[in-house]
């Protein structure tokens, strides 16, 4: 039985790209969303694209308190905040969820933040384009993306299945549950030292004419180096042990291919290519029988 009927309303807090994406589904499928956000021109602009029924630059109380699911776009540190800051506007019965890259760092100390009554059960939609803002929308993102449940002990199975259907209804491929410390082991690897690997590529060669010489290798390990620096450095030190356990992984496979190079040892090298041809096959294969 499905538990977001149309009478849901929904709350967006923060209409970046993925909090505009989130409004563009949902609205597309027939929700009411509001929206709180720092710049007005982005409410105009939403509201006059259809992207939400209404906005407000202000934490705007009736927003908020006829709000029956809300949604945090927000930095951690700024998700944190506003929950201390605004956390009692929040009528009870509502449920939280978030669009947050990492999550120890902030589900524990969100939910210990909260009134009774109010719950707060993390995802992770694992989607994303190399631009920002409202006005680069587009809920297509999601169609062959990953969305992950972060839920906690304190969670009830009701939230938890909201929350799984939110994924279903804005329209991923696939949902999954991980817990916080799972989540954020993963996503080290699989995200933020994607990224690290892509920022170091661009940072080790300033050669003003390789756009003349380059093929799909480069660009395509390179198309995440756009990257906002802002938000990404704040990840990378909110999941600083993580990440620091991935890179350490990543740095001694790397030393150990340099050595192959270095010593002329082929047979070493081509042991290495042929784990990692295997290893994207059974990779491709599990991806395409999803």
């Amino acid at each position: 039985m499905k538990k977001i009927d149309k009478s849901k309303k929904f709350l967006i807090v923060g209409l970046g790209l993925l909090g505009g994406c989130y409004a563009m589904a949902l609205k597309k499928k027939g929700y009411y969303v509001s929206a709180i956000t720092k710049e007005q021109d982005d409410v105009d602009y939403a509201v006059s694209q259809g992207i939400i029924d209404c906005g407000s630059t202000d934490v705007d109380k009736e927003l908020v308190e006829n709000a029956d699911i809300i949604v945090f776009a927000l930095y951690p540190h700024t998700f944190i905040e506003w929950i201390k800051t605004y956390g009692d506007l929040i009528k009870e019965g509502t449920i939280l969820t978030d669009v947050t890259g990492v999550k120890g760092c902030i589900v524990y100390e969100i939910q210990s933040l909260l009134k009774p009554g109010v719950e707060f059960i993390a995802a992770h939609p694992m989607a994303g384009r190399e631009v920002s803002g409202v006005r680069n929308s587009d809920d297509s993102i999601f169609k062959d993306a990953n969305y992950i449940v972060v839920p906690t002990d304190k969670n009830t199975f009701g939230a938890i299945e909201i929350c799984k259907e939110l994924g279903e209804i804005l329209g991923f491929a696939r949902v999954s549950v991980l817990n916080p410390e799972k989540h954020d082991e993963m996503i080290a690897f699989l995200s933020q030292l994607t990224h690290c690997i892509a920022v170091s590529l661009m940072c080790a060669n300033d050669n003003p004419g390789l756009v003349f010489y380059t093929g799909d290798s480069f660009r395509d390990l390179t198309r995440i180096a756009n990257i906002n620096d802002d938000m990404w450095s704040e990840l990378f030190l909110s999941n600083r042990e993580a990440l620091l356990k991935e890179m350490e992984k990543y740095r001694n496979t790397f030393n150990r291919l340099y050595e192959c190079v270095k010593n002329n040892d082929r047979e070493e090298m081509r042991s290495m290519m042929r784990i990692s041809t295997e290893r994207r096959a059974e990779f491709n294969k599990r991806y395409q029988d999803l």
